[in-house]
């Protein structure tokens, strides 16, 4: 399987797409002014408790307050609270985490309204992204994340990657991380980490440690709601979630991201370096690796997989339902219960794709194709099992019931990816009526003279359909040129098959759009 990173790198944002055999299976987009990140850690202030949901709201500095339950304390809760209040008040100099006494373990079935008071300063962890309506999701059994361990502050477990299917590699490297991590800290050791050297985890295990002490060495006379530790951006974290040796391509747009990247590969695969490459092309470079077209195919309301079959998806405020139809292939001349079959195996595949790609979370419920044979709905199970050994994302599949019914449930961080894929058209604005198309060239010669008289660009780029660009580059006298000589400015045409007929962009020479 050949898997490829595409990174386009704007002044608004980073959208990361990964490819596997040139199908698009993720997406990523982050804006650069994201409130919030999975992974932040804040002092918050309690707001208030409710006992009926043993749960308490938090402030950390967000329009709404989080949600903490009692679940999500984590058992060592007393001796992270001890510690912060430590460090808040400084009583002294805050003893090394190793050398702290730790308090007893709050019981699994306790009340909130025991632990916590309004009002009191606790050290909390984002684990969900607001979404919706609700505020985010908060635990206070906190969590680093490296490349290749996960440190647990106040825990004393060594645990191994599931994934890591050698007995004997899990039982190295369960003996080698008990062997030099500290007292008080606990590891989680990550599927990257099989076969690493004592070196390489032993540095890795230190520099989390000090990224934790640090935050702490800084909490002194500080009013909450505070961050103190802030986790990668969302392309960062993704890059160090994903990045690895079995990529065949990494394509990215920005010079210093593709130097990043460069040197990251070259410290745990030197041979791997060339595999990054920096694009300097004139098209967009998800218009030109055709991942644009990708994004408008597959995140519609109806998505065509095989042969005519399609999958209709909607979603609502509980669940996402995914309906499975035959389409054209219902008129073959195989009998029902195999077309049925056929088309449930391929859509277990695209099911698998889609959920990746939209990162749907929550409940899912698919509706497939009724089959008779006991055999062939545990087949779809399976496959569907299979499809989805790949997605990093914890889930859940339950076998289909008699009503031929699936449901999965995914878990859910972040909202879901929606992209509006029927656009209004730029010409008519909707109304359904048009300027003569022999007006076009004028309109269009209008619009850059007012762009050059209000901002005064020494470059501009304009982005049209490949038709209206071949006629505005045609013959020895071109429009272009014709514009360049009248304007003194350098013009360029860039050609993009996304567009409609009659719409344009005029980008200045950052690649930032140019709006009167």
């Amino acid at each position: 399987m050949s898997k490829e990173l595409v990174i386009d790198v704007t002044s608004s944002e980073i959208n990361i797409a990964l490819l596997e055999d040139k199908q698009l299976v993720e997406l990523n987009k982050e804006k650069s002014n994201l409130q919030c990140a999975v992974g932040d850690i804040y002092v918050g202030k309690v707001r208030k408790i409710m006992p009926g949901l043993n749960a308490a709201f938090v402030n950390v500095g967000f329009e709404r307050d989080a949600f903490l339950h009692y679940l999500d304390l984590g058992p060592q809760f007393q001796t992270l609270n001890k510690y912060l209040n430590t460090a808040l008040n400084k009583k002294g100099k805050i003893p090394p985490l190793h050398k702290f006494k730790p308090e007893r373990d709050i019981p699994k079935e306790g009340k909130i309204i025991n632990i916590l008071k309004p009002g009191q300063s606790i050290l909390v962890q984002i684990s969900k992204e607001p979404i919706s309506t609700k505020g985010p999701r908060l635990a206070s059994e906190i969590s680093i994340p490296g490349r290749n361990l996960v440190l647990m502050p106040f825990s004393e477990k060594v645990s191994i990657s599931q994934k890591i299917e050698s007995g004997e590699e899990k039982n190295r490297l369960k003996t080698l991380l008990q062997s030099i991590k500290p007292r008080n800290y606990g590891i989680i050791v990550r599927t990257v980490a099989e076969g690493k050297r004592v070196a390489i985890l032993d540095s890795e295990l230190r520099s989390l440690i000090k990224k934790w002490e640090t935050a702490f060495e800084q909490l002194d006379g500080i009013t909450p709601p505070r961050q103190i530790i802030s986790e990668l951006n969302r392309t960062s974290a993704i890059l160090r979630d994903v990045l690895n040796v079995t990529f065949n391509s990494i394509y990215v747009n920005d010079a210093s991201l593709f130097r990043e990247i460069k040197e990251y590969i070259s410290t745990i695969a030197p041979e791997k370096e060339k595999i990054v490459k920096l694009y300097k092309g004139e098209i967009p470079i998800f218009e030109h690796l055709g991942v644009n077209k990708q994004i408008k195919s597959f995140f519609g309301k109806t998505v065509s997989f095989k042969n005519g079959a399609y999958l209709i998806i909607e979603h609502t405020e509980a669940l996402h339902v995914i309906d499975v139809n035959s389409g054209n292939r219902a008129k073959s001349g195989k009998d029902q219960e195999s077309n049925a079959f056929e088309v449930n195996l391929a859509a277990a595949v695209e099911i698998a794709r889609q959920l990746r790609l939209r990162d749907m979370g929550g409940i899912i419920v698919i509706d497939f194709i009724d089959m008779q044979s006991l055999e062939n709905k545990q087949s779809v199970y399976e496959k569907m099992k299979e499809s989805m050994t790949t997605d990093r994302a914890k889930h859940n599949i339950l076998p289909l019931s008699k009503f031929g019914l699936m449901q999965i449930t995914r878990q859910r961080v972040r909202p879901e990816m929606n992209i509006e894929t029927i656009e209004k058209c730029p010409t008519c604005k909707g109304t359904g009526e048009i300027s003569p198309t022999i007006l076009f060239a004028d309109d269009l010669e209008n619009h850059i003279r007012d762009i050059f008289q209000e901002y005064d660009p020494s470059k501009i780029t304009i982005q049209v359909h490949p038709i209206v660009a071949a006629y505005m580059k045609k013959g020895t006298f071109s429009i272009r040129r014709k514009w360049s000589l009248k304007f003194r400015r350098r013009i360029k045409i860039v050609q993009l098959t996304s567009l409609n007929l009659l719409e344009y962009h005029i980008l200045d020479k950052f690649g930032d759009e140019i709006i009167l």
